[in-house]
C-alpha cells in the first residue's frame, strides 16, 4: 500500500483537480458554443475531437500496451535505458511531425469521413473543416504529451503526467473567457461564425495543449534521463516493438471505425437533440470517476504488474489483479450509483437550460452501464499487455468494435423506422456502446483466466456483487434527496451552480449511507479504501 498508494493518491489529487477544471472548461464552452440542439457546437466538438482521437491510438493503442513494459526492462540495461528512450522519443517525434503533417493536408477529406453529408448541411461541414485546421496541430503535442508521460510513468514519476492538463484547462478557460467578453454567445448557428471567431476558439483549444506538453519537459530531469536527437534506431528492439504495436494499431483502428460510425449516425440528429457535442459532454462526465478511480489506482498497479510479469512472478501478478480489481470496483459502484440518481444535476453542468440536461441526461445513464465494467477491462487487458500480448486484445476489442458499430446502426435505423425518437438517438447510442463494452469484458475475463490458470474471478467477483446490493439501497437515499429538492426538475437543475451543487450533494449523500453500511457489514476492502482516502487529507 505504502507506494502504490503513494502513487495513486499523486495521481488521483492531480486528476480531480484536472477533471474539475476541465468541467469548468465544459461550461465556460458550452456557453459560447451550446450544447443540445447546436449545429456549431457540433461542428466544433467534431473538429477538437479528430486531434484525441489520434491521441487515444497513440496512447492506448501504442504506448501503454507497449513502451511501458519495455521501458522497464530497458532499465536493467547498463545505461539505465537511456539509449533507448532517445532513440523512442526521436522515433516518436518524426512520426508525430510526419501524422501531423498528412492530417493536415486531408483535414477536408477527414471531416467528411466522420460527417454524413446526406444528413448535415454544408455551412455545417464548411464550419467543421475551419475549425479542424486550427484543432489539428494538436496531433503533434497530445503524442509528444502522452509518449514524455509514458515515460516518466515507467519511471514511477506519476505527478507531472496528471497535472500538465490542468495548464491547459486554465489557459482554456481564460481563453474561451475573453472568446465571450469579445463576442459573446451563445452561437449555435454556423452562419454566425467569422474567421476571427473561429481561429480565436480553435487558437485557444491548440494552445493549451501546447503549455500542456511543455510541462512535462520541465520535470524531465525527474526521470534521471538525458535526451538527445538519435536516429540510429538499428539493434535495441525496435523491430520487436513494431510487431507488438501493430495489434494495438490495428485494435485502436477498429475503436476508430467503430467510432466513426457512432458519429456518422449521431450528425442525424445535429441541431435538433444531443447529437456530437453533447454525447462527448456526457462522455466526459462518465470518464470523471473512471479518470479520477481507475487511472489513480490503476495505473500504479500496472507499473508493479509489468515488473511481477516480467521477473516471472506470476502469483503476484494475480495477486495484483484480485487487489485492483476489489480496490477499483468498492469505488466505482457507488461512484456509478451516485451519477445515476444525480444524472439531471448532472448533465446540467455541461448544458444551458434545465430542459436541455433532461434531454441529455439519458445519454449518460446509458453510458454508466459500462462503467464497472470498464474498470475491470482496464486491469484485465493490461495484465495481456504486461505480458506482451497485444494479439489477445485485438480479437476482443474488434469484438465490440464491431459491437459498437453495429448497435449505432441499429440505433439510426430504429430512428428512420420511427421506433426511437429522434431526441433518443444519442442515448442509444451509448447504450449500444455499454453493451459492447460488457461483452468485451466478459470474453476478456475469460480469456486470462484461462491463459493464467485462474485470475482469482470468484476472489473479485463476489465483493463486486456485494458491493452493487449495497449501491441500492445507497442509490434510493440519494433518490430521496433528489425528490426533497423537488425532483430533476427542482432548483437541482435551475442553472449551472445549482446542478454542480446538486450533484455533489447528492452524491454526498449515497456515498455516506454506502459506506456507513459496508462499515457495519466489516466489509475488508474498507480498510485499505480509507487509508487510501486519508493520504488525501493534510497531515495534520
Amino acid at each position: 500500500m505504502s507506494s502504490i498508494g503513494r502513487a495513486s493518491v499523486l495521481i488521483g489529487a492531480g486528476t480531480i483537480v484536472s477533471r474539475v477544471s476541465g468541467l469548468l472548461r465544459i461550461v465556460v464552452l458550452v456557453a459560447i458554443v451550446g450544447s443540445v440542439g447546436s449545429a456549431a457546437g457540433d461542428a466544433f466538438g467534431l473538429a477538437n475531437q479528430l486531434p484525441n482521437n489520434i491521441y487515444t491510438v497513440i496512447s492506448t493503442g501504442v504506448l501503454t500496451a507497449v513502451i511501458v513494459p519495455q521501458i522497464v526492462k530497458a532499465a536493467a540495461h547498463a545505461d539505465g535505458g537511456r539509449a533507448f528512450v532517445s532513440k523512442l522519443f526521436t522515433l516518436g517525434t518524426v512520426i508525430l511531425l510526419a501524422a501531423t503533417a498528412l492530417a493536415m493536408i486531408a483535414a477536408p477529406l477527414i471531416v467528411t469521413v466522420y460527417i454524413d453529408p446526406t444528413k448535415v448541411a454544408p455551412d455545417q461541414i464548411a464550419l467543421a473543416t475551419a475549425f479542424a485546421y486550427w484543432c489539428l496541430p494538436q496531433i503533434f503535442f497530445y503524442g509528444l504529451y502522452a509518449l514524455l508521460g509514458e515515460i516518466l510513468n515507467a519511471r514511477k514519476v506519476f505527478g507531472p503526467y496528471t497535472w500538465a492538463p490542468i495548464v491547459n484547462n486554465v489557459v482554456s478557460i481564460i481563453g474561451f473567457g475573453i472568446f465571450l467578453l469579445l463576442f459573446g454567445g451563445p452561437s449555435p448557428d454556423v452562419l454566425q461564425w467569422t474567421p476571427t471567431m473561429i481561429g480565436l476558439l480553435g487558437g485557444v483549444a491548440t494552445g493549451g495543449i501546447v503549455l500542456q506538453t511543455v510541462v512535462l519537459l520541465v520535470f524531465w530531469r525527474r526521470a534521471g534521463l538525458q535526451l538527445r536527437p538519435d536516429f540510429r534506431w538499428r539493434g535495441v528492439g525496435l523491430r520487436h516493438i513494431g510487431r507488438l504495436a501493430g495489434w494495438t494499431f490495428l485494435m485502436v483502428i477498429v475503436g476508430q471505425l467503430a467510432g466513426i460510425v457512432q458519429t456518422r449516425v449521431l450528425s442525424g440528429a445535429s441541431g435538433t437533440g444531443p447529437a456530437i457535442i453533447a454525447t462527448q459532454n456526457a462522455w466526459l462526465v462518465f470518464m470523471l470517476p473512471y479518470s479520477i478511480i481507475v487511472l489513480s489506482i490503476g495505473t500504479p498497479y500496472f507499473t508493479q504488474l509489468s515488473e511481477h510479469a516480467a521477473a516471472g512472478r506470476h502469483d503476484e501478478v494475480k495477486s495484483d489483479i484480485v487487489r485492483s480489481i476489489r480496490v477499483l470496483g468498492l469505488f466505482i459502484v457507488v461512484a456509478t450509483a451516485a451519477l445515476a440518481v444525480a444524472s439531471v444535476p448532472a448533465t446540467r453542468v455541461f448544458t444551458n437550460s434545465s430542459d436541455e440536461a433532461l434531454a441529455a441526461a439519458p445519454v449518460l445513464l446509458c453510458f454508466l452501464v459500462c462503467l464497472l465494467p470498464l474498470a475491470v477491462l482496464f486491469v484485465v487487458q493490461r495484465t495481456f499487455y504486461a505480458y506482451n500480448d497485444t494479439r489477445t486484445p485485438f480479437f476482443f476489442t474488434l469484438a465490440q468494435g464491431v459491437l459498437v458499430a453495429v448497435t449505432a446502426l441499429i440505433a439510426g435505423a430504429a430512428v428512420g423506422a420511427g421506433a426511437l425518437p429522434l431526441a433518443q438517438l444519442a442515448a442509444g447510442v451509448a447504450l449500444g456502446q455499454s453493451l459492447a463494452s460488457v461483452v468485451q469484458v466478459v470474453v476478456a475475463t475469460v480469456i486470462l483466466h484461462r491463459r493464467l490458470g485462474g485470475i482469482g474471478v470468484r476472489a473479485w467477483l463476489t465483493p463486486l456483487v456485494r458491493f452493487v446490493l449495497v449501491a441500492v439501497p445507497a442509490a434510493a437515499a440519494g433518490w430521496g434527496v433528489v425528490l426533497l429538492c423537488g425532483g430533476p426538475e427542482g432548483w437541482l437543475s435551475a442553472s449551472v451552480v445549482s446542478g454542480a451543487l446538486g450533484a455533489a450533494l447528492v452524491g454526498s449523500v449515497v456515498l455516506a449511507v454506502y459506506l456507513g453500511i459496508l462499515a457495519l457489514l466489516r466489509t475488508s476492502e474498507l480498510e485499505p479504501a480509507i487509508a487510501l482516502g486519508r493520504r488525501f487529507l493534510p497531515k495534520r
